[in-house]
């Protein structure tokens, strides 16, 4: 069985939106994107050893799109050489309605019910499933007790507007906190691992 983990930028106010760049995903007026870079330090390397060993994507449409348009075009000599590299070759599974769009290589779509499809594909022998981005992806993988563990990397800001990544839909789940660093320009990297449902007590 695969393990399905989730791993996000993320700010003290719980948004996911847009960290990479300006334009990334300008949903609803959202004019903040690239708000991680500033905060770019040691705590990537979090998710660089995700990439370290054999993985599938899971996307939604958004952010298949602006993956699609940026990794198979990097520049052979580009310091993202490698993670284009392992992106471009690895299979994704994307969420969505056009099928018949998805050209970006070992590209497949989920089908009309993603739920069900990612459910599937976490019954089947393969690599762990990793989402990267895909906030309304996510959101649903959540709302389905879906997701194995997540690595959060809480950036020290606060931003008010955007797209969260628990948006009141998640199942009650309890995580047990596997690590937790703090990184030289504030970012605290947390793993957590899901431990089952959520304990009760009286006081």
């Amino acid at each position: 069985m695969r393990k399905l983990i989730v791993p996000a930028f993320v700010t003290l106010d719980g948004v996911i939106q847009s960290p990479g760049n300006p334009d990334e995903d300008t949903t609803h007026g959202f004019t903040l994107g690239g708000w991680f870079w500033p905060y770019a330090d040691e705590a990537t390397d979090a998710m660089e050893d995700l990439f370290r060993r054999p993985f599938e994507l899971l996307l939604g449409r958004r952010t298949y799109d602006v993956f699609a348009g940026f990794w198979p075009n990097v520049a052979p000599d580009s310091p993202l050489r490698g993670t284009a590299d392992l992106f471009n070759r690895t299979t994704k599974h994307v969420a969505t309605h056009r099928a018949d769009a998805l050209d970006w290589n070992h590209s497949r779509t989920l089908g009309a019910d993603a739920v069900a499809a990612v459910r599937a594909l976490k019954q089947s022998d393969g690599p762990d499933l990793l989402t990267q981005g895909s906030s309304e992806l996510v959101q649903q993988l959540l709302a389905t007790d879906l997701v194995d563990e997540l690595i959060l990397i809480v950036v020290p800001i606060l931003l008010g507007t955007g797209k969260p990544l628990f948006d009141g839909r998640a199942q009650p789940t309890a995580f047990r906190l596997v690590s937790s660093t703090t990184s030289s320009k504030g970012n605290v990297v947390t793993r957590y691992v899901r431990a089952g449902e959520v304990p009760n007590a009286s006081v």
